[in-house]
């Protein structure tokens, strides 16, 4: 009992540390998006074709080396900016798998070879192209838990854009850190019950092997700049399509962030958007 109780605390203290550099990264740049963009700004960013927007903001994650857990709260600002759904939601989708860390990480995980690292990359900018469109179709609002109005004036001197950005960062790392704590906790209880060893043995032919390591993604809810050298270690036991479903579900939702989106927008919209991705990675992967 004694030696599981310290496994679960071992487990859930090294997630914490995993994860709250990116998450003070992620609040930090909310803020500066706060304080330092203006709706005009962000208007002229995104282009007023819909399927061109989606895939700009698609491919614009590549320049952010973020984490599921920093991207939520940047992807909540930007939002609250006016950034329509279609276009925040695969942006937040493709930073944290996309970027040159985690390709990097992935290139070298995987006995340097640029198969997995292509198959990635463009696996998960197709899942994020499909939710995307599926936004522009089916969801025209906002879908923000707190509908919260922006100031009508922007700060005008550095000292108030600078004094604005960090109570803006210590205010918004508070509201996501107690879910991140929570998400630590139970995904740590997951690891720590749950045996990897019974889902490998259940992950016989092709679309119970996609979906068991899409469950294993969720429940170890890695860090996605580590992720691939846990995939790399599966690669006697699962096929090549199961462990690029693994590499593109787990950045995209995991124990942690699904509790974060659930702090920032709509319970409603949440589980239509799991069920997206869900969907999405799936089939995407048993047409590997």
């Amino acid at each position: 009992m004694m030696n599981t109780f310290l496994q679960l605390n071992t487990i859930f203290i090294s997630i914490l540390i995993e994860s709250l550099p990116f998450v003070v990264l992620g609040v930090f740049v909310s803020g500066v998006i706060q304080m330092f963009v203006s709706e005009e700004t962000v208007q002229r960013w995104i282009p007023k074709n819909r399927l061109l927007a989606i895939v700009y903001a698609t491919l614009l994650g590549v320049f952010f080396p973020s984490c599921e857990c920093s991207i939520v709260p940047i992807t909540r600002r930007l939002v609250a900016k006016g950034v329509p759904l279609y276009a925040a939601v695969p942006f937040m989708l493709t930073a944290p798998v996309i970027n040159p860390v985690v390709l990097f990480s992935t290139y070298i995980a995987f006995g340097s070879s640029w198969t997995m690292v292509l198959c990635r990359a463009l696996f998960a900018c197709a899942v994020a192209v499909a939710v995307g469109a599926v936004m522009a179709i089916r969801h025209e609002g906002s879908e923000l838990r707190h509908e919260r109005r922006e100031m009508p004036m922007m700060p005008r001197t550095w000292k108030e854009k600078i004094v604005g950005t960090l109570r803006h960062t210590i205010d918004e790392f508070f509201a996501t850190g107690k879910y991140l704590i929570i998400g630590a906790f139970i995904a740590s209880a997951m690891q720590t019950y749950v045996k990897t060893s019974a889902l490998v043995a259940i992950g016989n032919g092709k679309v119970a092997a996609s979906l068991v390591m899409m469950a294993l993604a969720f429940v170890l809810s890695l860090c996605s700049e580590a992720d691939a050298f846990i995939a790399s270690s599966f690669q006697s036991t699962f096929p090549f399509h199961a462990l690029a479903a693994f590499l593109v579900y787990g950045p995209m939702l995991d124990v942690k962030n699904t509790l974060m989106l659930f702090q920032s927008f709509r319970a409603r919209f949440v589980w239509k958007l799991i069920s997206y991705i869900t969907l999405f990675v799936f089939a995407g992967s048993l047409l590997i």
